[in-house]
């Protein structure tokens, strides 16, 4: 039977099957093995599985993923086998990423966004929002003027405010009969605004969240809750820290939508953008051309990589 990882937990998988029912599942021997160096099943992956007794089952085969969204993360024990660093998919298969901040209460922090945004164009996902909640607390036109360099670069970007109900039904209509991931800071509101899209929903997620394994351990506890409207949605509350996965130093300006224009106009192909002569990216931020906030974002992030790298 084929179907859809809905729910992991401890080695667990629940398949929803297209007879609609859930099975509970574990890997075929093979892809258990594969499973001890990298996330080869998680949540949204499309499987084939062999049915049991009493709705359990045997997942005998992945289906290759039209997107994969994942960060770099810290592993201990067996389950990575020993490395220090390795893969944690987060969500295969989601068509959208709905990136969630504040405009003030907390202050948004764009370094922390454009790792998101990375993240996601790493990830081959076919549709990423920007949702900026709280616009209750602070001038509509100056939340607006903060983000309208991510406007520029083609991102949807929508302004919310749960308290007021305000954008909620832009919202709703972005999440209907897509496969979501939704994630962000703490303290943006996102529990608030999952309940105005549908009553209860954000306790659901909230107690999905709180049921997960702390630490830097790999093994974690995932879940997609169903939609009233269509569709599913993950939610990801705890990712504190970002840390890209699998981008080398010199791809890096290629996810950077602003930068990746002027690359091919450096007169050196591995012009790392610091300090070459005849760099078109520097030349476009002295002209306003790419925000000066953006570029010391790339800097940031390629200095981290390079280190991480040299470490290898």
């Amino acid at each position: 039977m084929q179907g859809f990882i809905v729910k992991e937990q401890s080695g667990f998988f629940w398949v929803e099957g297209e007879d609609h029912k859930i099975y509970t599942c574990r890997l075929r021997g093979r892809l258990l093995e594969e499973a001890q160096s990298s996330d080869v099943a998680a949540i949204g992956d499309r499987v084939t599985i062999l049915e049991a007794e009493d709705q359990t089952g045997t997942i005998e085969a992945v289906a290759p993923r039209t997107s994969v969204i994942s960060r770099a993360a810290r592993t201990e024990g067996n389950r990575g086998a020993g490395a220090a660093e390795r893969e944690q998919v987060i969500i295969a298969n989601a068509e959208q990423a709905i990136f969630v901040f504040a405009a003030a209460a907390p202050e948004p922090n764009f370094r922390l966004l454009d790792r998101f945004l990375v993240m996601g164009e790493k990830s081959d996902i076919d549709k990423i929002v920007v949702v900026v909640n709280k616009i209750d607390l602070i001038n509509r036109a100056a939340s607006e003027a903060k983000f309208a360099a991510y406007v520029q670069m083609g991102y949807t970007v929508l302004y919310t405010s749960a308290l007021l109900g305000i954008g909620i039904e832009d919202l709703r209509a972005v999440l209907k009969d897509r496969i979501s991931v939704f994630t962000g800071p703490s303290g943006v509101g996102k529990t608030s605004l999952l309940n105005f899209i549908q009553p209860g929903l954000g306790r659901a997620v909230r107690e999905i969240s709180q049921s997960r394994q702390e630490g830097t351990h790999t093994t974690r506890d995932s879940e997609l809750v169903k939609l009233d409207t269509g569709g599913y949605l993950a939610d990801t509350p705890g990712i504190r820290q970002l840390t890209v996965w699998d981008v080398e130093p010199e791809e890096l300006d290629g996810y950077y939508r602003d930068i990746e224009p002027f690359v091919h106009q450096c007169r050196f192909r591995d012009c790392t953008h610091r300090t070459e002569p005849g760099c078109a990216v520097r030349a476009a931020v002295e002209h306003n051309e790419i925000s000066k906030a953006r570029y010391q974002s790339y800097l940031i992030v390629r200095e981290e990589l390079e280190q991480a790298y040299a470490l290898d």
